[in-house]
């Protein structure tokens, strides 16, 4: 475990590890949705969904990940960013009951 962490902290002088550039390539080619793609990522990784995801957010702030595929991180940046602002937007439509 952490092993796989190094290539998402990579500085700005840093290219990206092998496992690094595995993850963006397959998000670049996964058009799968759901279970598809969780399995996709278990036979591909072999890691949990979950934590794929940690990493591929861990790897999307790099900027050795923004140089080696600026669309493709830009892209993602922008779908965090929005998934963000939805929750955002119906937490303060729907607030939770206090107690």
């Amino acid at each position: 475990m952490g092993a796989e962490h190094a290539h998402a902290r990579s500085d700005a002088g840093e290219a990206l590890d092998d496992f690094a550039a595995r993850v963006l390539a397959f998000e670049a080619r996964s058009s799968q949705q759901g279970g598809a793609k969780a399995e996709g990522i278990r036979d591909e990784f072999g890691i949990s969904a979950a934590r794929y995801y940690r990493i591929l957010g861990e790897l999307i702030d790099s900027p050795a990940a923004l140089r080696h595929d600026p669309m493709l991180v830009k892209r993602l940046l922008r779908m965090r960013e929005a998934r963000a602002a939805d929750r955002s937007r119906r937490s303060l439509t729907n607030p939770r009951p206090l107690g």
